[in-house]
């Protein structure tokens, strides 16, 4: 007969792997929320110059993106290698559009 899947046993393991990956990723959220907020106060708040503000605010925004597609698109895990490359990919197809208009801009 068929092995039930609906049983409520979890393996020690499994339960602590999971409970060790849900930290990870609430302690990833709050950072973001931290960062949100960091990025708000620099610009709310006005006191720097527009020379600073725009790097702190994409240096913050990168970290961002990279929490993002390490922890909440699990590109951290085995077995997700096709996303990514294609979302590698895709960073790598954006920034040498980014470089040709910079390029072409610039001129």
């Amino acid at each position: 007969m068929a092995d039930n899947t609906n049983s409520k046993d979890v393996n020690p393991f499994q339960k602590q792997k999971n409970k060790e990956e849900m930290q990870k990723q609430l302690i990833t959220f709050a950072l973001m929320i931290v960062f949100t907020i960091i990025a708000f106060v620099v610009v709310a708040a006005g006191v720097m110059d527009s020379m600073f503000v725009i790097p702190i605010l994409l240096i913050l925004a990168v970290v961002q993106v990279g929490f993002q597609f390490y922890y909440f698109m699990h590109l951290k895990d085995k077995g997700h290698d096709m996303p990514a490359v294609m979302i590698y990919g895709g960073i790598w197809a954006a920034l040498l559009t980014l470089a040709g208009l910079g390029v072409i801009t610039w001129w």
